[in-house]
């Protein structure tokens, strides 16, 4: 058996000729050579993408290692890949692997340095949801960026493509090499609970068109980008992560609405496509989810759409994948039907068993295994892994952050704010007029790493704008007394500025706002998660969406309350009359400026 220096050094022959343009059969040819010395053990964990606890792969807190005893039987990200030899580990906020630039590139150090050590070593893929908006798992100082639907708002393809190289030149330098982004779902349901502000918007070509910008923006940076969540996610009035969604679309609709993202991404080259946890009998009457069907993953997205990269997963710890079967059975399920990386089951020992068990017992060949794992070591020999698996502290220094990134996420996000209402050209405010600005509203907790919460920073953005500026939390539900108080301050201020935050129609939001528009002070809401709330407040005078309330967004908004920004945004879903919800209230397209 070769030394791992020599496998090393075959595989170093792999990239060196992807880099000078060689042929896939040549490349492959090293990488099945890898294959074949491999053990059944150590080719069913290069399917898995696992959660581990800590910040750092061989010595994290006590509490992160009680926590992966409990969940994984294992102390530490080293002793994950020692047993299981995970082909992926996914970094994420709560599981306390984000701590900082620096940290997160010697977590990515130290888990590579434990698989490559190994007999037969390996480079790990190691990936994180970093979406931008509100979704994001590695907050300030690295450069946070507008979300997918106020990217939409903005229209730019640019703009699109310029995040994807920033993000993915910060995710590399921390040693993040796989990204679960972007959303590739048309948000066509404005009850989806799950998708909402994620999606690029409700037009499946402009969808399509920001998803293919924003991949090859990631993958010029050297970071597999992931378009989510096949067949497409967008028509949904149930959360994946709690229940089991069913998608009624046609395979007529399906094919003009879903399909055209997921079209788009396989075009452009994307590196890895992420399965939904969702059933759509139209495509598949059997009853399972997508995730675990042989007819949507191999027969439409492999055989139709010609994909031939790597297709992972969502969450096998999520309920929509767990309801028809056990937890030993969806990820034999999942590679039947055409799955190569199984993401963050919730017992590795159970899927990774049930796996090795299956191949032993003949209901999976380990010829089936083989194809997925040459996909995964052609990803990881495609972003250079096998050339040089390790970042430096320097090159964290040197990218993340930078004051040239922040600029840019600023710009973007001032080409993404929507005005959507201004009576008698109310907006820009005035600081001579309406120099006292009270800001009020929902403080939802705030997305990773930003500054928060939404009325606090807003407050700030208008202060550093000339305007004396007081916050004043009455958060998403606020109670009759809060309301009252908002009220009686509103009355000191010349202008009120209230965040909004997914008002129904029953909300004791709307109270807030109608009773503040009561007291004749000027009100100017600003939807800081998903823009239908105007159709809940037709009282104000001015509304704005900014699609999020991360920091950049709601600096973006205030440049436009203040004037020093136009608006630009143009709505990218359709916002239905509250009273009549066939009725729209604002199409697609609709954004005012000044």
């Amino acid at each position: 058996m070769p030394s791992r220096r020599t496998v090393l050094a075959a595989t170093m022959g792999v990239t060196a000729s992807l880099a000078i343009g060689g042929t896939a059969h040549a490349d492959d040819t090293r990488l099945r050579s890898l294959i074949s010395r491999m053990t059944l053990p150590e080719k069913v964990g290069q399917l898995f993408v696992m959660r581990v606890y800590g910040h750092s792969a061989t010595a994290p807190d006590q509490a992160d290692i009680d926590a992966n005893l409990s969940e994984i039987g294992v102390r530490t990200a080293a002793e994950l890949i020692a047993k299981y030899r995970v082909g992926g580990i996914i970094y994420f906020t709560w599981a306390h692997n984000t701590r900082d630039p620096h940290q997160v590139a010697d977590l990515s150090n130290g888990i590579q340095k434990a698989s490559l050590s190994q007999p037969r070593g390996l480079p790990v893929l190691v990936a994180t949801d970093q979406e931008h908006g509100i979704v994001c798992r590695i907050g300030a100082p690295a450069t946070l960026f507008p979300g997918a639907m106020a990217i939409g708002a903005g229209g730019s393809r640019d703009d699109a493509r310029t995040l994807g190289r920033i993000s993915g030149a910060e995710l590399r330098a921390m040693g993040v090499n796989q990204d679960y982004s972007p959303d590739a779902d048309v948000n066509v349901n404005p009850a989806n609970p799950v998708i909402g502000v994620r999606s690029f918007g409700a037009d499946p070509d402009a969808v399509a068109g920001l998803v293919a910008a924003e991949v090859k923006g990631y993958q010029s940076s050297q970071v597999a980008a992931t378009a989510k969540h096949f067949p497409g996610h967008g028509d949904t009035a149930v959360d994946s992560h709690f229940g089991f969604p069913v998608i009624t679309h046609s395979r007529e609709v399906w094919e003009a609405l879903d399909a055209v993202p997921f079209r788009a991404a396989v075009k452009a080259g994307i590196d890895s496509i992420m399965t939904a946890h969702i059933m759509v009998p139209a495509l598949d009457d059997s009853g399972d989810p997508a995730t675990l069907s042989h007819p949507i993953l191999t027969g439409i997205l492999r055989g139709e759409l010609g994909y031939d990269g790597v297709v992972i997963t969502d969450s096998l710890g999520m309920e929509g994948v767990r309801q028809k079967y056990g937890d030993d059975r969806v990820p034999v399920l999942a590679l039947k039907a055409g799955v190569d990386q199984l993401l963050n089951p919730p017992s590795l020992d159970v899927a990774w068993n049930a796996v090795l068990k299956a191949v032993q017992g003949g209901e999976l060949t380990e010829a089936r295994l083989d194809e997925s794992i040459l996909r995964v070591l052609r990803l990881k020999a495609r972003l250079g892994l096998f050339k040089d698996a390790y970042v430096s502290r320097a090159g964290v220094s040197r990218t993340v952050g930078t004051r040239s990134h922040l600029a840019a996420a600023d710009r973007i996000a001032e080409r993404t704010t929507t005005l959507l209402v201004n009576e008698e050209g109310l907006l820009p405010l005035s600081r001579r007029t309406h120099g006292k600005v009270l800001v009020v509203g929902a403080d939802p907790a705030s997305p990773s790493g930003t500054t928060g919460p939404p009325t606090g920073v807003l407050a700030a953005a208008l202060g550093e704008l000339g305007f004396t500026a007081t916050a004043r939390s009455t958060g998403t539900d606020p109670s009759a007394a809060t309301v009252s108080a908002a009220v009686a301050a509103a009355r000191e201020a010349d202008a009120v500025v209230v965040a909004t935050y997914n008002v129904t129609a029953g909300s004791s939001q709307r109270t807030l706002v109608e009773q503040l528009v009561a007291t004749g002070r000027p009100v100017v809401a600003v939807a800081v998660r998903n823009p239908y709330d105007v159709a809940q407040l037709p009282s104000v005078s001015a509304y704005l969406a900014s699609y999020s309330w991360t920091d950049v967004e709601l600096r973006a908004a205030a440049g436009v309350i203040a004037g020093r920004v136009r608006p630009r945004g143009k709505l990218p879903v359709a916002v239905q009359r509250a009273d009549d919800p066939a009725q729209v209230l604002y199409p697609v397209g609709h954004g005012l400026s000044y």
